[in-house]
């Protein structure tokens, strides 16, 4: 249910209406918008009526809400959502970029790409200190110590750290150092953790899951928003198929369904998506064309010695070339890139 209030609604109408939501067993969800004040109500509806608000002040309407998603969808937010991550915006106009490795492999390492990185006008780097892989005996990353060379990186460049959380475990070690967590496609329906994060006031980048559904992912990101959080992005990331010469099957169709469907901002991961390297600049830009608000892309300083994903890395030469293409193609979407 959706309750939409005027847009210079009294800060004690909303109090009343909240507490009245509270008093039915049902949680409450102030969504500011552009054009309107709307209050979400989830929960076990049975005890709620339409009418036990359609009279109180400032309300204009009560409506419900028809998806299963409902804190994630349009219905719910026609706006797009727009998060703040120490000054940076993610979604609306701007088109964000985040690169880095797959792994953190060494202080030399992070160094060597951060600093190019940073140059070209990346804001934002990723890498993994915890890495939970398809098998036992991969690489599973330098953990506690990956996290403390992410730190140093965020403070010599300036760059906003994007790290996967492996589980709840080492939570409050990983949101210590991150400035958004990422779940990964493995732990995308992991919804016990899904509900911790929810806990935190820190930025979710989620992943689709292998063989997830869109309305699965949506609901995953509900779990999150239900326990709080509204700062969630979504990423496709391609899917299993039965194809066999790509890693998976990039599916840029749930771009624009998302978009019409949500108010979250969602992001193109190519290098995941193909999983060739000289492959992933036409997805990226193909990401882009179709309505994409950012991408993550995985670069290396020395691909072919990377200890995880180094066949679909970019080398910083390459990503420079990318940066020049998307450039000239982000204003033609009515996007902005700030790099250089």
């Amino acid at each position: 249910m959706l309750v939409i209030l005027k847009l210079d609604a009294a800060p004690e109408h909303v109090s009343k209406i909240c507490e009245k939501i509270q008093s039915r067993e049902c949680t409450a969800h102030v969504i500011p918008g552009a054009q309107r004040v709307a209050i979400g109500v989830t929960g076990n509806m049975a005890n709620v009526s339409r009418d036990d608000f359609l009279r109180m002040e400032s309300v204009v309407d009560v409506v419900r809400v028809s998806k299963k998603y409902k804190l994630v969808s349009r219905e719910m937010k026609p706006d797009d959502s727009v998060i703040d991550v120490q000054g940076e915006k993610i979604g609306g106009s701007a088109l964000q970029i985040i690169a880095g490795p797959c792994s953190v492999e060494s202080r030399q390492q992070l160094h060597d790409i951060a600093g190019p990185l940073r140059e070209m006008g990346i804001k934002f780097f990723r890498a993994g200190a915890y890495k939970p892989r398809t098998s036992p005996y991969a690489f599973q990353g330098m953990k506690e110590k990956g996290l403390e060379l992410l730190d140093e990186i965020k403070k010599e460049y300036g760059m906003r750290i994007v790290t996967e959380l492996k589980d709840s475990e080492t939570l409050e070690q990983v949101l210590a150092t991150a400035d958004i967590l990422q779940i990964g496609a493995r732990n995308m329906q992991n919804f016990s953790l899904l509900e911790k994060i929810g806990q935190t006031c820190k930025p979710v980048f989620l992943k689709r899951g292998l063989a997830a559904s869109i309305e699965d992912l949506l609901m995953s990101a509900e779990y999150i928003l239900s326990q709080g959080n509204y700062e969630v992005i979504l990423c496709e990331r391609g899917i299993r198929t039965f194809e066999t010469m790509t890693r998976n099957t990039l599916d840029l169709n749930a771009i624009p369904v998302i978009r019409a469907t949500s108010h979250l901002p969602v992001f193109v991961d190519p290098s995941h998506g193909i999983g060739i390297w000289d492959m992933v600049p036409p997805m990226a830009m193909a990401g882009v064309a179709c309505g994409a608000n950012g991408l993550m892309i995985e670069v290396h300083n020395k691909p072919e010695e990377a200890l995880s994903d180094g066949f679909q890395s970019l080398t910083l030469k390459n990503m420079k070339a990318l940066l020049e293409k998307l450039k000239e193609l982000a204003p033609i979407v009515g996007k902005t890139l700030e790099c250089k």
